[in-house]
């Protein structure tokens, strides 16, 4: 009979059907954060950001635990292959660490859909359209026109795939040319825009937002998403400007190992949308030009669903040969 009971639980286990007191013991030890990206970096400032308030609610320690590599497919994969019991927990760009990554990879090894289970967006990043903010251009119209004045409609740069994406069907909507020059590093992509090597610039508002004010070295023309950034107020979407269905919006979102109990998923839900709804943690996310994204289970695996048939089309049109 205990085998009997011990195979019953299992086999509920596994279909996310577990018992009330499974939740409410949950958690009884420390849950593991783990992190696609390096110390430091903004991806990891945000992960550890979460991971501190989730310990706050949850009562338990969350430790974070970094695992760079193959553009957050080490961290991704590890997730992937983790016991499904709750004790596993993924803070990601999963716009691109999961979305994208069957469109720019050859192979990966786990499947966005099958191998998660999804627990809840928690914020937005636009990206923009960005110049040298000493050029006599001030507008969008004013920037088509004078890459139409060069020969091949000038160059710009990005050092994302998102960015790219932004750009190449920026260029399509308005018949543009303009040649694409990748960039590893942000640094170099503002320094040859300000030596007048390229023409523009398509790169994230967290960085963008930093270097527009105070320092006043970009002019942001245009955001790429379907409504404008809470950091960006005053800067108007690409659609605004006559871009008809203009959204390219990378998010983030939390993802456990498919097969973790439903009562675990909805208790963690629950939580990370407690902290993004914190006044404290909006005032966190403007700083990085991030905007406040809440939902739940179900409209986070439908948003996964509907960014990876949307990014198909965005890999053909930018023609990003997959690595």
């Amino acid at each position: 009979m205990r085998t009997l009971s011990a195979f019953v639980i299992g086999i509920l286990t596994a279909l996310g059907i577990a018992s009330p007191c499974f939740s409410q013991d949950y958690p009884a030890r420390e849950i593991r954060s783990i992190c696609n990206f390096a110390p430091g970096s903004g991806a990891d400032i945000i992960v550890r950001y979460y991971s501190d308030r989730l310990a706050k609610l949850a009562g338990k320690a969350v430790v974070v635990e970094n695992k760079p590599g193959a553009q957050g497919l080490l961290a991704t994969d590890f997730v992937a292959k983790s016991k499904p019991d709750g004790y596993t927990i993924m803070i990601t760009p999963a716009s691109s660490t999961l979305a994208t990554a069957p469109h720019i990879f050859k192979q990966i090894p786990f499947d966005p859909l099958r191998d998660f289970a999804s627990v809840t967006t928690i914020n937005t990043l636009a990206f923009v359209i960005a110049i040298d903010a000493a050029k006599p251009i001030h507008t969008l119209p004013e920037l088509v026109a004078s890459l139409k004045s060069k020969p091949r409609h000038g160059l710009y740069g990005t050092g994302s795939n998102t960015g790219q994406v932004a750009a190449e069907l920026f260029k399509t909507k308005l018949g543009l040319q303009s040649t694409y020059v990748p960039y590893k590093a942000s640094t170099q992509a503002l320094t040859s825009l300000l030596q007048g090597d390229v023409d523009f610039l398509s790169y994230d508002a967290t960085w963008a937002a930093t270097q527009a004010e105070p320092k006043g070295r970009l002019r942001i023309l245009a955001v790429t998403s379907a409504k404008r950034s809470g950091t960006l107020p005053g800067v108007p979407t690409l659609a605004e400007l006559g871009l008809k269905d203009f959204d390219i919006t990378p998010w983030w979102g939390v993802v456990v190992p498919a097969g973790t109990p439903r009562p675990v998923i909805e208790k963690l839900a629950g939580w990370f949308n407690q902290i993004t709804n914190g006044d404290d943690t909006r005032t966190f996310l403007a700083r990085a030009a991030l905007d406040a994204f809440p939902g739940t289970p179900e409209s986070m695996s439908a948003l996964l669903k509907a960014y990876m048939e949307r990014w198909a089309g965005y890999v053909r049109l930018a023609k990003i040969e997959p690595q």
